[in-house]
């Protein structure tokens, strides 16, 4: 069912980003992404999303072994990790709207707030859930290494980190490449 879930989510993202690609064609978005985004700082941010990747995998191997003290801190830390994006994708929209850049302004404004806003909301969706399974660990309702959660949750998480990579090359790195 996860791969299902994920299979039109792709397909969404895909749209998402295939419309801004359309809009940055008319040259008034790479003037936009160059005054207004800052690359560097959102490639730090890009770092803690990735890397909660790497300690949800984590998580998930001590989950194999019956490590669940080690699952529980891995869980933790891709919590962390997550929230850290979470926070600079807010204060990337606060130096934006502080600048008077509105989602109603320009094509820029719309595709961009969209395309990483509907991402935000699966890394909140992605963070809520996991947040769930840490309450369920520490409670002890998610012992022993059958549930099929751990492994659904994992692909749903890193696909939400490979669909940022995506994002994040089309929004802020292809202005510069091309």
């Amino acid at each position: 069912m996860m791969k299902l879930t994920i299979g039109s989510e792709a397909v969404f993202f895909l749209s998402l980003i295939v419309a801004y690609l359309y809009f940055w064609r008319s040259g008034h978005i790479q003037q936009q992404v160059a005054e207004h985004l800052n690359a560097k700082l959102t490639g730090l941010f890009t770092m803690f999303l990735l890397s909660s990747s790497f300690t949800f995998w984590r998580a998930e191997k001590n989950y194999e072994q019956g490590n669940s003290g080690r699952m529980k801190m891995w869980l933790g830390a891709t919590l962390v990790l997550g929230l850290v994006f979470l926070f600079g994708q807010g204060h990337e929209y606060y130096n934006l709207i502080s600048e008077g850049v509105v989602v109603s302004q320009n094509e820029f404004a719309s595709s961009f707030y969209t395309l990483t806003g509907f991402h935000g909301l699966h890394v909140l969706i992605g963070l809520l859930i996991i947040s769930i399974m840490l309450v369920l660990m520490i409670s002890g309702a998610l012992d022993g290494k059958d549930s099929s959660i751990i492994r659904a949750v994992g692909i749903y998480w890193h696909f939400v980190d490979a669909v940022w990579i995506f994002v994040f090359t089309t929004i802020y790195l292809l202005p510069y490449i091309l």
